[in-house]
């Protein structure tokens, strides 16, 4: 039987999946949740609520929430993500990121799937 997970809860694991993805993918970039900056974990958590929120969802959809709330927050494109200048690469349409960034977007969604359940508190 599996046990109703918070939000943040769910964020955190949603969070340490795509770590360990990029990881294997060999991105070493990306901090533990505990020591993620504030933006990135908020980042996770709206995913988390857009996803629960919006049950017909599609990694496109999640994909273009996310662009969203980073150009709201000041976020551009640029060819590198830095967080000092507010630039990232994936602030471009979703059929235009790599294949690999795309499959994040799906991990992310089935993840919050899963363990949401009939929702998350």
């Amino acid at each position: 039987m599996k046990t109703q997970l918070t939000v943040n809860e769910i964020a955190e694991l949603c969070h340490e999946l795509n770590r360990a993805y990029c990881a294997f993918n060999g991105d070493e970039s990306q901090r533990s949740w505990s020591d993620a900056p504030d933006w990135q974990r908020v980042s996770a958590v709206n995913g988390v609520r857009f996803a629960i929120e919006n049950p017909d969802a599609t990694p496109e959809s999640m994909h273009e929430n996310w662009t969203k709330d980073k150009v709201a927050d000041g976020w551009v494109y640029g060819e590198v993500k830095d967080a000092a200048t507010k630039t990232h690469p994936c602030l471009v349409p979703y059929d235009q990121l790599p294949a690999n960034q795309r499959f994040k977007d799906s991990l992310f969604l089935l993840t919050v799937r899963f363990f949401a359940g009939d929702g998350a508190e």
